[in-house]
């Protein structure tokens, strides 16, 4: 996956969501206890973090990029990136824009070999990529039933998000329903959801 795999997700994002209204972000995502407003939030802070954790040449090993982190509420996600609620939609999409440009740009330009923290396992563009899609697909999700828009992602993307992050997943034709489903999310046939779930963020040939 690439950094083109993040701008396509995102444009997605704002295909879907470009005509909510300004004042419909602030019911709670589907079943989280973060707002729509606040996810969407969280998407930008996942991708602009993903980018940090690569960027530089000596990336970090051990630990997320010390930027500060705070919540602007109490249950509230805690992120460095947040936008100006009188900013309306068109704001909080540019911003989710913005991050997801700056990920793809890092992916795009950092050496194969390069290596970042994630608490997932170390991890290299290409998984950053993939963290950076799934971030953007699954919440995307918990949004679009409490604004009432449709959100149904390509295949192709979430076959890649499968097959970069997750191992031992039972066989589906539908890939959108098993990613679902690994990130907690829905049931499948002969599957209940899942109440504990993580991905693999190691490359593939790194992995014991």
């Amino acid at each position: 996956m690439n950094g083109s795999d993040v701008l396509h997700a995102v444009g997605r994002v704002r295909e879907a969501f470009g005509d909510v209204p300004d004042d419909g972000w602030d019911r709670p995502a589907g079943t989280l206890s973060w707002s729509c407003w606040e996810t969407v939030e969280h998407m930008a802070d996942d991708l602009f973090a993903y980018a940090a954790q690569i960027a530089p040449a000596d990336a970090p090993q051990e630990a997320y990029l010390p930027f500060v982190w705070r919540t602007m509420r109490d249950g509230g996600p805690s992120s460095t990136i947040f936008v100006e609620r009188k900013a309306g939609t068109l704001g909080l999409l540019r911003a989710l824009d913005a991050c997801a440009a700056m990920l793809a740009g890092v992916i795009d330009a950092a050496p194969p070999s390069r290596r970042g923290w994630h608490p997932d396992g170390l991890s290299d563009p290409e998984g950053f990529a993939a963290m950076g899609v799934l971030e953007v697909l699954v919440h995307a999700w918990d949004v679009a039933d409490t604004v009432e828009r449709p959100w149904d992602p390509p295949a192709r993307l979430c076959q890649a998000v499968l097959d970069r992050l997750f191992v031992d997943l039972p066989p589906h034709q539908n890939p959108w329903e098993t990613l679902l489903w690994a990130t907690g999310r829905t049931a499948l046939p002969g599957h209940s959801p899942r109440t504990s779930w993580r991905w693999d963020g190691r490359p593939l040939a790194e992995r014991s």
